[in-house]
């Protein structure tokens, strides 16, 4: 990895945790559902019941660390306390991860499942916010690129180690609820191990000393940002644009489904997005070193125009293997060069409180991504027509992102 990557000490130990914590979020994707609708089944919940359940404790989840997000990000700014809430927002989120095996009612499951969500959502705050630390500006796109390339394939391998668990328990002449035992304890204790380095090796050195603390304190970041043209219209195309980018990820499966597609094809579609990501990813992080990386994010936004157009003609499984592909391409682009970007135009001092504020941007965009689609769906009776609502989003994102640019 060294000669490779030619990655600091400390910028591979940053990496480390993408490659971690990604374990928790194809897990969230694909088994969480699974053993959540078997626990659903078997209290006698009925399929409506089940979804609206689901849907509440993620809402629910992203109320609160909007909420928190931003002033537990400007406490971690405050002194030497970034590790700290790293190390407590993951034991958080691991300990819960496992506890999720061991229970057997659904209603107990959504309260557990909320405390993991929430440790790992904040847990992105902190670690986004340690970028300024861990690098420098000009290598900044290069190792956000890598740690989500490295966190695609990485999540791949406990994904698929933890499915054997849970679709063939029976060759392996076990319960279903020790297979899932089994299956979620490997991602948390993959998420535990590839926290470490960074917990070990990282050191916080850029502080601020703020006068308020709470949301006293988010008042007066909202009004700096509000001052700063450039950071408020990035906020808000970043809002606008990585709205079409999770809702196309948390959507894609349902979408298929929705068109009576394979629902094992899809599965495996999923893991090809992430195989494709992760070479795409490397490859946008060096581009970045010859290209300027505002030129190469409105790229990845266009192709996502492009993309949700043709998710809304989407027929057949072999087209839905091609927008898994497309996805896999750009994702990861998007998303990291995005957060690199953030972290050179924002003060380093206040990045925890910046990346706060990034959060609930991304946290809102999705929440209101799905809602449109749903909505739209159940309107019109017409599942391409919900998913025709992407694209605009994707636009005016666009368009705030050039407009940002204005004020550099």
């Amino acid at each position: 990895m060294k000669n490779a990557l030619k990655l600091t000490k400390l910028e591979k130990s940053w990496v480390l945790y993408d490659v971690g914590n990604s374990a928790f979020t194809l897990l969230v994707a694909t088994i969480f559902p699974i053993y959540f609708s078997y626990l659903a089944e078997n209290a006698g919940l009925t399929s409506a019941q089940y979804l609206a359940y689901w849907g509440y404790a993620v809402s629910f989840v992203t109320i609160i660390v909007a909420c928190l997000g931003p002033i537990l990000g400007a406490l971690s700014d405050c002194g030497l306390y970034k590790k700290s809430f790293l190390s407590g927002v993951v034991v958080c989120g691991v300990i819960s991860t496992i506890a999720l095996g061991f229970t057997s009612s659904w209603a107990v499951f959504l309260g557990v499942f909320m405390l993991a969500r929430i440790g790992y959502a904040l847990s992105l705050i902190f670690s986004d916010s340690m970028l300024v630390d861990v690098t420098t500006e000009d290598r900044m796109d290069k190792v956000s690129t890598y740690g989500f390339a490295f966190g695609y394939i990485g999540s791949c391998i406990p994904f698929i180690i933890s499915l054997l668990f849970v679709l063939f328990y029976e060759q392996l002449n076990m319960s279903f609820t020790t297979g899932i035992i089994i299956a979620f304890t490997i991602n948390a204790m993959w998420w535990g191990l590839f926290t470490l380095p960074i917990i070990k090796n990282y050191k916080q050195k850029h502080v601020t000393k703020h006068k308020s603390i709470g949301f006293k304190k988010l008042k007066e970041t909202l009004k700096d940002i509000s001052k700063d043209k450039r950071i408020m219209f990035f906020l808000i195309a970043f809002f606008f644009y990585i709205d079409g980018v999770y809702t196309i990820i948390d959507m894609a499966t349902a979408y298929g489904t929705a068109l009576g597609l394979d629902s094992t094809s899809l599965l495996l579609a999923l893991l090809m997005t992430q195989i494709v990501a992760f070479p795409f990813a490397i490859v946008f992080g060096r581009l970045s070193q010859k290209i300027n990386s505002e030129i190469l994010i409105q790229i990845c936004i266009l192709a996502y125009t492009g993309i949700g157009i043709y998710a809304v003609f989407l027929q057949t499984q072999i087209q839905f293997w091609i927008l898994a592909i497309m996805v896999g391409i750009f994702q990861g682009g998007v998303q990291a060069l995005s957060r690199s970007y953030f972290a050179k135009i924002i003060p380093e001092e206040k990045s925890g409180e910046y990346y706060g504020i990034m959060d609930v941007c991304g946290k809102g965009a999705a929440f209101l991504g799905t809602m449109l689609v749903s909505f739209t769906t159940q309107m019109t009776g017409n599942s391409s027509i919900g998913v025709s609502v992407i694209t605009p989003l994707i636009l005016v994102g666009f368009f705030f992102f050039r407009k940002s640019l204005k004020y550099k």
